[in-house]
This record gives structure tokens, C-alpha cells and sequence, in this order.
């Protein structure tokens, strides 16, 4: 019991900090987040999961940008293709500018000899591809693999019209001139084809060289693979004799120095 002057006792102060701090902490509950349900957790896990592919991929295109000479004479590079040789049938494919052929029968001559060293370096199969014919049609460059009789010509009348060019005389020309003869044979198991990126023209003429390529793959390169591995073992156990007959000498050459 109090009188009417007295203050409020401390209940009637609880009981007004509980009513002042009821707004507060509705505000509060608000604010935070609510704790999800097991249907957001659901849905979230549905929108996580990548979509089913409804049928097997027939290929995989994988890009390796950058210069050739850091993918085929790297250790990288090397790892990389023989990773995915050793999963499934791999073609490399090697894009040519062809406009820039057609301007120059050396600089088609070096792009040959890139891809000659791709093949030989990888010893997988190698498509030829001869991009943007578009601007220029690839029948040039296929006819310079097959004829080479036609490459002789046009080296000939570009030789002729720059006459004074450092690259039509001397060492370069001459170079060319022998490289021609030489990747003559290497042409002949080669596939080809012109494609167009920016058209799409020639896309389907790309994946059936890609699956000439891939038949060579298993009758080649796994062979080969097969080759490479029973040489790999034959070497290991060559060493292990060879070091197992060092020891035996070795062995033997102690306990006759004990003896002494």
C-alpha cells in the first residue's frame, strides 16, 4: 500500500520497462532473419543442383588459348592432353588464319610446320582447320596440301611479284622451297577442313574430320600408348636386374675384403 504522493515501486517500474521494451524487441524480431524452413532449404538445394543432361555429350571442345609454342613444348601442355588422352578418343585441332595464307605462301608454309610439330610432339591425331573463309575460301590452301605442284606455282608467282622482298629471296625462300618437299608426305595423313566462326559455315565439315581423326586415334595412338607402356616396363625391369646385379657385386666384394 502507498499514498497517492508516493513514487512508483520498482514492480510498477518493471512492468512499464517490460511494456516500453515490447515495441523494441517486436522491432528486433523483425529485423532479424527468420531461420529458414526445410522448404527453402529445398528449393535452394533444387536451384543449386546443375541441370540433368538428358543425353551424353558426342564431343567436348576444349579452347587452349594462348601461344602454341607454351602448350605443345611445355610440361603443362603435355600433362593436358595426355589427362585427356587417357580418358577418351583426343583430336587436336589446329586453327589457321587463311586470309593471311592467302597473302603469303611462307606464312602458310609456317603454319604447316606448326602443325607438323604439334602432331609429332603429341603423337595425336590433327585436325586442320583454315578459319574465316568468310573473307577467304580455303580451296587454295587444300589444293596447296594435296598438289605439290600448285604450292610450287604460287610460291613461284609471289616469288615474282616481290622480287625485291627480303622474304621471297635468299635463306627464307629457299626454306620453303625444301619444307614443301619435306611435309609433302606428312600432308597425306593430315585432315583438313575450312570453317567459318562467324557464319557457321563448315561446322558440320569440322566434326566429321574430327571423327576420321578420332578412328585414327584408336587404331594409332593406342597402340602406340600400348607400346610406349610394355617399353616403360621393360626399361624398369632392365634397371631392376641391372641393380640388383650391382648389389650381388657389391656384396660380394665386401665379404671378400673381410676375409682379408
Amino acid at each position: 500500500r502507498r499514498s497517492c504522493g508516493e513514487a512508483p515501486t520498482t514492480n510498477d517500474n518493471s512492468e512499464k520497462e517490460e511494456e516500453d521494451s515490447k515495441p523494441a524487441a517486436a522491432d528486433a524480431a523483425s529485423a532479424a532473419p527468420s531461420p529458414p524452413t526445410a522448404t527453402s532449404n529445398t528449393e535452394n538445394d533444387e536451384e543449386a543442383k546443375p541441370a540433368k543432361i538428358e543425353k551424353p555429350l558426342d564431343y567436348i571442345l576444349v579452347d587452349t588459348p594462348g601461344q602454341i609454342e607454351s602448350f605443345s613444348w611445355s610440361a603443362s601442355g603435355q600433362i593436358f592432353s595426355e589427362s585427356l588422352a587417357s580418358a577418351f578418343p583426343t583430336v587436336l585441332a589446329y586453327v589457321v588464319d587463311t586470309p593471311r595464307c592467302a597473302s603469303s605462301p611462307n606464312t602458310f608454309m609456317s603454319n604447316m610446320l606448326y602443325a607438323c610439330s604439334m602432331m609429332y610432339r603429341t603423337r595425336l591425331p590433327l585436325v586442320v582447320v583454315f578459319n574465316k573463309t568468310d573473307v577467304v575460301g580455303s580451296e587454295f590452301a587444300e589444293e596447296w596440301m594435296t598438289d605439290y605442284e600448285a604450292f610450287q606455282t604460287a610460291l613461284d608467282d609471289f616469288t615474282a611479284e616481290n622480287s625485291g622482298d627480303a622474304a621471297t629471296s635468299g635463306y627464307y625462300a629457299s626454306l620453303t622451297r625444301s619444307l614443301s618437299l619435306v611435309l609433302d608426305e606428312f600432308y597425306s595423313g593430315l585432315h583438313h577442313c575450312g570453317v567459318s566462326a562467324a557464319t557457321g559455315d563448315g561446322v558440320s565439315g569440322f566434326w566429321d574430320a574430327v571423327d576420321r581423326a578420332a578412328q585414327d586415334f584408336e587404331a594409332d595412338y593406342v597402340s602406340d600408348l600400348r607400346d610406349r607402356v610394355e617399353e616403360r616396363k621393360a626399361r624398369r625391369r632392365a634397371k631392376a636386374r641391372h641393380d640388383m646385379k650391382r648389389l650381388e657385386r657389391d656384396m660380394k666384394a665386401a665379404s671378400v675384403k673381410d676375409e682379408e
